[in-house]
């Protein structure tokens, strides 16, 4: 499909939408005013929601969800929560599924024309890449944040796949970041930083528009990729546990008090600085009881602007606080 096809989509699904859920005509209505079929209407209505052009939210002040996203408002005043309800007695792979879906579409929302999404690499993103809607958009570049070149990656190709698919999601240019997740020598990585093709990629990350990443942990069911995939020696591991790290985001390491400052291993990683994720739009994206220490951590930090994260996450968040 063409783009101008694709905005005339838009513009049709969008004139279907108001007349449905603004002026409260019924399908059968629609289709006779417009001179469309109900099946078409119906497949207008589906692609304005799935699209982003219609975001159905249910206030209900019995609502679980909307009760913790006012406690996470709340303790955390910063912070634009989005809680995903889960089924319940579901396993966490499903509420991975579920916040994917959920960060999808407030990524379809988010996004405009001419930005720069910078990216964090990982099993979350991986599982909200899969889930994305079509929705190109002109001028938008999708950066890396944090390096991967290793012989693991470039055997099973799983960084770059994520990135692919969100630039072919929004008609984007992709820019990946060719160095390694963790250099062997600090000096080595600022050398690395004053080529000019380095230079050109850290400063796109730079001026990021929004940013999209999850909270790394080593206690996570569905394991986070920097853990499992074998980027960390066992030697990295026991010190990290030994320096009271809690989490990572991006390949960059903190403390349980939100701090990253003076943990060595992040003078070798090739993740940003995260005080850049105190300003903007920082969306971070978590599921998973396992992530809950990362997460608070994270917060005590100021790691992020908005939260998408599942009910039960949410819960023992605030319960253990």
């Amino acid at each position: 499909m063409t783009e101008a096809l694709r905005d005339d989509q838009a513009a049709q699904a969008a004139q279907v939408a108001r007349l449905y859920y603004h002026q409260g005509l019924t399908t059968e209505a629609i289709a006779q005013e417009l001179r469309l079929s109900r099946p078409k209407v119906s497949r207008l209505l589906t692609y304005a929601r799935r699209s982003g052009l219609v975001e159905i939210r249910i206030h209900d002040p019995h609502s679980a969800p909307q009760s913790l996203e006012a406690q996470l408002r709340a303790r955390y005043p910063f912070l634009t929560p989005h809680v995903v309800p889960v089924p319940p007695h579901s396993p966490e792979a499903v509420w991975l599924e579920r916040v994917a879906v959920a960060a999808a579409r407030l990524l379809n929302q988010t996004l405009r024309p001419g930005q720069v999404l910078g990216l964090a690499w990982g099993t979350t993103l991986d599982a909200v890449s899969r889930v994305l809607t079509p929705r190109p958009l002109a001028g938008l570049q999708v950066v890396q944040l944090n390096g991967s070149a290793s012989a693991l990656d470039f055997t099973d190709g799983f960084v770059t796949d994520t990135m692919t698919r969100f630039a072919g999601a929004y008609g984007a240019r992709a820019h990946l970041f060719p160095v390694p997740t963790f250099f062997d020598d600090p000096a080595t990585r600022a050398a690395m930083w004053r080529e000019r093709s380095v230079g050109q990629v850290l400063a796109l990350q730079a001026r990021a528009d929004v940013r999209l990443y999850s909270v790394g942990s080593a206690h996570a069911q569905v394991p986070s990729h920097v853990y499992a995939a074998g980027y960390l020696s066992g030697a990295d591991q026991q010190a990290l546990l030994a320096q009271g790290v809690a989490g990572d985001i991006a390949t960059v390491f903190f403390r349980t008090d939100g701090t990253w400052t003076g943990l060595p291993i992040n003078a070798r990683s090739s993740g940003p600085d995260l005080g850049t994720l105190r300003a903007g739009h920082s969306v971070c994206v978590v599921s998973g009881l396992g992530k809950v220490t990362a997460l608070r951590a994270a917060l005590a930090g100021g790691l992020m602007t908005t939260l998408v994260v599942d009910d039960r996450t949410a819960h023992a968040l605030l319960q253990e606080g």
